[in-house]
């Protein structure tokens, strides 16, 4: 009988195996599915030296998966999302303030040249009215360049106002996945597909922040925020929020169970930090260095139209207001008219020139931007720009690696982990030829049972 035993444990092995290759096969193009096989073990011998066993054993279901892939897998995700999640908005506000026509150069530069123009006759009124109409001009760039700004700040928050519930729902389901494997794995079940799913969680969450995830005992896996604050421990989630404090900046804080941790903005990695990282280190820089030469071009301007006289030997009046706080934050006197342009200097007669000629030269008068060395107003727009188009060309570059290097970590995981069609049919073959052997060896152990009965009979 040991033999017909042999045979139907083999049999039984190989239903297993074309099982296991059935559901590969089966889910050969399910997204995240780790493809599984069966761990198969010689029974040793029970009856002496004349057996050579019992038989074969299903010693369990082997699920390909490569924890260090795995891990270098979300790594790629939030370097990813990093750059991903910055690049358009580089790009839109490279293009509005590289523009020709939208850029605060032209809005600077005609209005320098609507003050040499007034040179050939101070006393023109078509020409003063010229320099009052290129003011404005020049203001609605500064205020157009402004408002982009203060949306791309508005968007950015927005964004990150939407990533945190995706997160809060992710970290819950990592959560409860964590007990169900650990419930399920305690009895024994097959929970395959519910680690699938936790990986698939991980690795979305790891697109919008930089994780570190920790392999436990029981099957359940500890997931962290880089710079070490919890996320998910066993079956227990934490829950983040964002708020803006009194200066507007979106502070992020972190929950778990009776702890709260502010995040910073920029170290938490993934779509998050990129967003962090882009207000932060250039949208407010950038906007602060726009205000800055609108302030400076408003002070200087101001000042040495103050020391000079109008045509009717009128003192000269402010011809801009500067407002950071506000959306306009470069406007026009309100009432300011050509006439009280104030181009003469005080006891010079009409047609004086002597202050024009010290207002023309404003455009070289220095101006210090954050992060930058001194340089002359009419320059400062210019060395913005570049500094633009070189923040936005290095992440391009960092992005195109870091899609590079996700794309080759998904690669080596499906190496390990992904279902081989071909593959999964050799399996296939093999598994039911198996069968069909251990099938054969069970007929001629009856036909031997059944020859040995007839010698007896």
């Amino acid at each position: 009988m040991s033999i017909i035993n042999n045979a139907l444990s083999g049999s039984l092995a190989a239903q297993a195996g074309v099982n296991a290759a059935s559901q590969n096969i089966a889910n050969l193009q399910t997204k995240g599915y780790t493809r599984q096989g069966v761990l198969l073990g010689a029974v040793a011998g029970r009856n002496g030296v004349m057996s050579a066993g019992d038989g074969v054993e299903v010693m369990g279901l082997i699920r390909f998966s490569d924890s260090y892939k795995n891990q270098q897998m979300w790594r790629g995700a939030s370097e990813q999302g990093l750059y991903t999640q910055t690049q358009p908005y580089l790009t839109q506000l490279e293009r509005i303030m590289g523009d020709d026509l939208s850029s605060i150069s032209n809005g600077v530069d005609s209005f320098f040249k609507a003050l040499n123009a007034a040179g050939v006759d101070p006393t023109s009124t078509p020409l003063r009215q010229q320099i009052v109409t290129a003011a404005d001009a020049m203001s609605q760039h500064f205020n157009s360049i402004n408002s982009v700004m203060n949306n791309q700040l508005l968007s950015v928050h927005q964004q990150r106002d939407a990533i945190i519930p995706q997160v809060n729902t992710t970290l819950a389901s990592i959560a409860a996945l964590n007990g169900k494997i650990t419930s399920a794995g305690a009895t024994g079940t097959n929970v395959s597909t519910l680690i699938d799913a936790r990986d698939e969680a991980i690795d979305s969450l790891a697109s919008q922040m930089s994780l570190e995830v920790i392999d436990q005992p029981d099957g359940s896996r500890n997931v962290a925020l880089k710079t070490g604050q919890p996320l998910v421990i066993g079956n227990i989630a934490g829950s983040m929020t964002s708020a803006l404090d009194v200066s507007n900046q979106q502070v992020l804080s972190l929950t778990f169970t009776t702890s709260t941790f502010i995040v910073d903005n920029v170290s938490v990695g993934g779509q998050l930090g990129g967003l962090g990282g882009y207000e932060r280190d250039v949208l407010r820089p950038m906007q602060q260095s726009v205000q800055g030469i609108a302030q400076q071009l408003a002070i200087d301007i101001n000042a040495q139209l103050a020391a000079g006289i109008t045509m009717a030997g009128a003192a000269g009046t402010p011809l801009f207001v500067f407002n950071a706080s506000s959306a306009s934050v470069l406007t026009l006197t309100p009432g300011f008219t050509a006439d009280k342009l104030a181009l003469a200097k005080v006891g010079g007669g009409q047609g004086d020139s002597t202050n024009l000629q010290a207002l023309i030269k404003i455009k070289n008068n220095p101006v210090t931007l954050p992060g930058m060395s001194p340089m002359p107003i009419g320059d400062a727009d210019t060395q913005l720009v570049g500094k633009l188009a070189i923040t936005s060309q290095k992440n391009k570059a960092l992005l195109q690696t870091a899609v590079t290097v996700r794309n080759q970590a998904v690669a080596d995981w499906k190496a390990t982990s992904a279902v081989n069609k071909d593959e999964e049919g050799v399996n296939l073959l093999e598994f039911q030829n198996m069968f069909q052997a251990n099938m054969k060896v069970i007929a001629a152990a009856n036909q031997m049972f059944d020859a040995t009965l007839a010698m007896m009979s």
